[in-house]
Parts: C-alpha cells; sequence; structure tokens
C-alpha cells in the first residue's frame, strides 16, 4: 500500500464506500478498534493501564453529571411518542421539533396577535415560544383545576389527522372526557332542550365544564355557544387568528399534527392527574368517614357499657 499513490489509494476507499453498505463499513469499523484494543491490551500492565484510564474516565463523568444533563437514549422523549406516550412537562425544544414555532404569512398576521410573535423570517410569521410554553402551563393547570372539581371537558379537533389526538386526550380522563373529531352540529348548547330532550338535560349534564379546540376556525360555532354558555375555552391560535378569539389563547401552529399532539398530550396528562387527584380526595373523606363512624360505635359501646356498671353497681 505504501507504493500506491495517494490519489489511487483515496479512489479505491471511495470505491469500498460505494460498494459496501454503511453498516457494513460501521461493523468493520468496529471489528477493526476489537482487533486493535486485543493486539494493545497483550501485557498485565497495559490491563493495569486500560482499567486506571477507565476508572478516571468513570470519576470525571460521575462528578461533572451534575453539571448537565442525566437523558440517556432510554430515557430521553422522541417526538414519535407525543400521541401515544405523551409527556406531564414539554419544553421549548420539544415544541420547536415539532413546529409549533411556523405561523402563517407576514401579509396576514392578525394585528392582536403581535405580543406573541418572535419576528419574521422568509415572509414567514416566526411564533415567540417563550409565550406558547407559560401559557400552555396555565391551560394545563386549569384542565387539572377543572378535572380535579369532577368537570367534564371536551376535545374538539375536526380535522381528519386530529380525529385520533381528541380520541386519545378524552380516553385519558376517562369518565370525564369526550371528544369532537367529525363535526360540531350547530345548537348542540344553545339549543341542547330540542336536541336531547328536556328529560336528559334535567337529568344529566349536557352542558361541558371546559372545551379544548385544536382547529379553532374550523368550529367557530362550537366557539360561539360556549360564549353563550358561559363555557371556558382553550384553544390553539396561529399568527392569523385573533388571540381574544378563546378564553385561554396557546399560540401555536394550528396545522401541525405533531404540535396538536404535543398540547393535546400536555392536557390530558394534566387532566389524568387532576381525575386522580379526585380520586384521591374521594378515597381519603371515605376512610376519614369510616374512621369516625368506627370512633362513635365505639364511644356508643363505651357508654353503654358504663350505663350497664350503673346500673349493677346500684343493683
Amino acid at each position: 500500500m505504501q507504493s500506491l499513490r495517494p490519489w489511487l489509494i483515496n479512489s479505491l476507499a471511495n470505491i469500498a464506500k460505494r460498494s459496501c453498505p454503511r453498516t457494513s463499513l460501521r461493523y468493520i469499523a468496529t471489528d477493526a478498534a476489537q482487533d486493535l484494543e486485543r493486539e494493545s491490551l497483550e501485557t498485565e500492565q497495559d490491563w493495569v493501564e486500560f482499567q486506571a484510564t477507565r476508572a478516571s474516565f468513570k470519576t470525571l463523568a460521575e462528578e461533572l453529571s451534575q453539571y448537565g444533563s442525566t437523558q440517556t437514549r432510554n430515557n430521553t422523549w422522541k417526538l414519535r411518542d407525543s400521541l401515544h406516550k405523551p409527556t406531564r412537562h414539554t419544553t421549548i425544544s420539544a415544541l420547536l421539533a415539532s413546529g409549533a414555532h411556523f405561523g402563517h404569512a407576514s401579509s396576514r398576521m392578525d394585528p392582536n396577535f403581535m405580543p406573541y410573535a418572535y419576528g419574521s423570517r422568509a415572509g414567514i410569521t416566526i411564533i415567540d415560544l417563550d409565550h406558547t410554553l407559560p401559557l400552555l402551563r396555565r391551560a394545563a393547570n386549569l384542565v387539572r383545576a377543572v378535572a380535579s372539581a369532577d368537570g367534564q371537558i371536551v376535545f374538539i379537533g375536526t380535522r381528519p389527522d386530529l380525529r385520533p389526538v381528541v380520541q386519545k386526550a378524552a380516553e385519558r380522563l376517562g369518565s370525564q372526557g369526550y371528544h369532537v373529531g367529525d363535526r360540531w352540529l350547530p345548537g348542540t348548547l344553545t339549543n341542547k332542550w330540542q336536541m336531547f330532550g328536556h328529560e336528559v338535560v334535567r337529568s344529566e349534564r349536557v352542558v361541558p365544564d371546559l372545551v379544548v379546540l385544536l382547529n379553532p376556525i374550523a368550529n367557530m360555532n362550537a366557539i360561539r355557544e360556549c360564549a353563550l354558555e358561559h363555557v371556558p375555552t382553550i384553544g390553539i391560535i396561529d399568527s392569523n387568528v385573533d388571540p381574544r378569539l378563546v378564553m385561554y389563547p396557546i399560540p401555536a401552529n394550528d396545522e401541525s399534527t405533531r404540535t396538536a399532539e404535543l398540547i393535546a398530550g400536555v392536557l390530558s396528562i394534566a387532566g389524568r392527574e387532576g381525575v386522580a387527584m379526585r380520586i384521591a380526595e374521594q378515597k381519603r373523606l371515605k376512610e376519614e368517614e369510616e374512621r369516625m363512624r368506627r370512633k362513635e360505635e365505639a364511644l356508643a359501646r363505651r357508654k353503654e357499657e358504663e350505663r350497664r356498671l350503673q346500673s349493677f353497681a346500684q343493683d
């Protein structure tokens, strides 16, 4: 090989790269490294030095781990898990990876959306995620509070790609979660007496306590009816929408399925936590009532025994 010219060596290397798959090259490189390691660790002194180097590196990694991240490949959240394995707390990097910062054309930006805009790039409005994250956390706190108070929450997403998103979000809340994935029927809330019947309206809760809209522009009828029935609303608001359209806006890209999965996942996990808090509180109250009942029974038995002793002493 040393007698070959450098240009010939490079050409042969390029041919080997094109002919062999990348995985094969990786295995070849790994085998070569292992062979080199076996050749270099021949004597006992080589093993001692190798173990000392490994121990020093491990000690250095443990000392510096408190200043860095503890995430690994196993516990790192991946964007493909946003639908079935959502996270409790999201981050700006996750919102950025889902494309939540992309708005509409700058010429279509609503004037009231100006506080949530970071700037413009190539004629596209860039949404400021530093505003999106705290507003998402505020909405999650609201969902948690409503669910803990035994409230009914409806997730609305009428696009075909949003139907599984709202369905999974409602399933996480159990009996307190509902979803609308096809079409919002006009008059569902304002004309509920004719829609459901008088007996159903009197006996069951028809009006929800909170509505979450993943595509609010396509569901203006639902927003109007919620406003008339004084139902609070949470919505993903894009740059071409007035944030005052809903009560709790979340500025983000409303056309991105991944963004909808991420936001709906965070809100549904918060709702599930609220349901768990309500169940735990009910269990605690039930145990408290049971403890008070046993205490009252014990006190009654003690009084009965004292009364019997007093009557026996008098006799």
